[in-house]
């Protein structure tokens, strides 16, 4: 068994070779210390005894390893018991899937989760169901969370924000859909993150881009960077979010669907009222041929029923196409779709010969180092980007070129 296992970690899980011993070291100690046989996986009651046995004897890293060892050692066993049950079995009917599927989508959209956020935890969930081989849900447990989390760091070595992603969806349908609790007793092997700085355009690199948009991209790139944010927080920007008289935007439901505002550059307010009498042609158009008014978030409209057909509410960036809203089957008109502003941008950036790999967000990567090198602190900063703690702006002062005028070499 033990022989097979020290394969996996070598061939599938891809542990380097200098640490297989250890693994091996620690499965071994775990199962004599819980006296069970090796074709049985442990509980994670019983490796929880275990790791508190030897946290005394060894450093935390050690404990760190032993516990990794254990969760590549269940789902070794796990994956080797379904290769010996590939048995003849009988799917399940569809309809309880089907039934715990749309209950799921009834809380999304409870909470106002954004459709995008929807069509990906559909997804998640129907990968789900195919790597259990349409398993009848209401014997779903967090072991086959587990096992499907662990086949995703092992076998498909995904990113860990992908895992990341995948254990969010599936425990929103275990939490909403099965009406279980699992979060306490998963422990699943994690797909392996790596630090990586993010990248940043240099100030000129960022103008030379500026000039290959066409206009209307341009000034919603220009917003992107002068404010610091996220692509779709530019997007969903409303007219009466923009306060020209004190220079602030402000940012409804950000990511962790929290209020901040954020800085208006005083260099676009000019060209963002001239675009803003364009966008005031194109709503009076909309009002004289009756055509639906704007989304609102957070079922506003049945709260203000005329708030949709007003001119506050209605979308800074607006597209030029009307669309079908693919909940209501309404047909109105939306913000500019994500993809033509990330299309005009990766086209700017080639036209301009800039060879970063990088995307609209970098705009946002590159607000906050500039601000930082202009010698701002990291509060402030974190304050405008929206963060819950400076650790996470803090990265980007390893990217900011530090201001060192006047301290000198001790080489001079």
């Amino acid at each position: 068994m033990l022989n097979d296992f020290k394969t996996y970690l070598a061939q599938t899980a891809h542990i380097p070779d200098k640490y297989i011993p250890h693994y091996i070291r620690w499965v071994t100690q775990a199962y004599r210390f819980v006296q069970k046989n090796w074709n049985e996986p442990l509980s994670l009651e019983q490796i929880k005894m275990y790791l508190n046995d030897i946290s005394a004897k060894y450093e935390d890293w050690q404990i760190n390893q032993a516990k990794s060892a254990l969760r590549h050692y269940t789902y070794f066993l796990k994956k080797m018991n379904q290769e010996d049950d590939l048995t003849e079995v009988t799917a399940p009917s569809k309809e309880p899937w089907d039934q715990f599927i749309q209950k799921t989508v009834t809380a999304l959209r409870l909470k106002q989760r954004a459709f995008s956020t929807e069509k990906t935890y559909l997804r998640w969930i129907r990968s789900f169901r195919y790597f259990l081989n349409d398993k009848n849900p209401y014997d779903l447990t967090a072991e086959d969370l587990q096992f499907f989390l662990s086949h995703l760091a092992v076998d498909l070595n995904v990113a860990p924000n992908t895992q990341n992603q995948a254990l969010n969806a599936l425990i929103f349908f275990f939490r909403y859909g099965l009406e279980k609790n699992i979060e306490n007793m998963l422990d699943a092997v994690r797909a392996r993150k790596k630090q990586k700085l993010p990248v940043v355009l240099t100030k000129d690199e960022i103008h030379a881009v500026f000039e290959h948009m066409p206009p209307n991209h341009r000034l919603m790139a220009k917003v992107i960077y002068g404010g610091g944010l996220r692509l779709m927080e530019c997007l969903r920007l409303r007219v009466k979010d923009v306060d020209f008289k004190q220079e602030i935007i402000w940012v409804r439901s950000g990511k962790g669907d929290k209020d901040r505002n954020t800085l208006l550059p005083a260099s676009i307010k000019e060209e963002l009222q001239n675009h803003l009498k364009i966008v005031r042609k194109l709503y009076e158009q909309d009002r004289q041929k009756n055509i639906p008014g704007v989304e609102l978030p957070h079922l506003l409209n049945k709260k203000y029923p005329n708030a949709p057909t007003e001119w506050q509410w209605y979308w800074f960036f607006p597209s030029r196409y009307l669309s079908v809203d693919p909940r209501s089957n309404t047909i109105r008109r939306h913000h500019v779709h994500p993809g033509s502003l990330q299309k005009a941008f990766k086209t700017a950036l080639r036209r301009a010969e800039v060879a970063k790999h990088a995307s609209i967000h970098t705009l946002r990567h590159s607000f906050a180092t500039h601000l930082i090198e202009a010698g701002y602190d990291v509060r402030t900063v974190q304050e405008l980007f929206g963060h819950k703690g400076t650790p996470t702006t803090e990265i980007y002062t390893h990217i900011a070129k530090v201001n060192f005028t006047g301290i000198k070499s001790p080489l001079d």
